[in-house]
């Protein structure tokens, strides 16, 4: 990630009462993502707001069994992210699902990207 999307998502962290906003990493960086492409000027207000309220929209399936499910706010935001970037031109979709695959088979270890949820104290 660049500096600015590392900066926000710890503006975006460190701000709230308790320093929690998001539930996971990802959560923040697709958070962060979003605005970062929006005030670089790859999309308006308004055709993000149109992807992701097709995605809060569409019903929730479980891959696995086929039936209905539940998704998460960020699942819905991340999924309207995709889609919305892929529309736009701005990855290849060949490149996009190869880099997809290639987390699904090799994902990050648990130590990378650790998310800190309370302060670390040097005595």
């Amino acid at each position: 990630m660049s500096k600015r999307v590392d900066g926000m998502i710890e503006t975006i962290t460190t701000h709230s009462p308790d320093g929690q906003v998001f539930e996971e990493p990802w959560q923040a960086q697709a958070f962060a993502l979003v605005h970062h492409l929006h005030a670089e000027g790859h999309f308006s207000w308004p055709q993000w707001a149109e992807h992701l309220s097709r995605e809060l929209s569409r019903p929730a399936v479980d891959p696995a069994s086929g039936e209905a499910g539940e998704r998460s706010y960020y699942a819905c935001w991340l999924a309207a992210l995709e889609s919305l970037v892929a529309t736009l031109g701005l990855v290849s979709g060949e490149g996009y699902a190869e880099r997809k695959a290639h987390l699904r088979a090799h994902p990050p270890s648990s130590h990378d990207h650790v998310a800190r949820r309370s302060p670390i104290r040097i005595a």
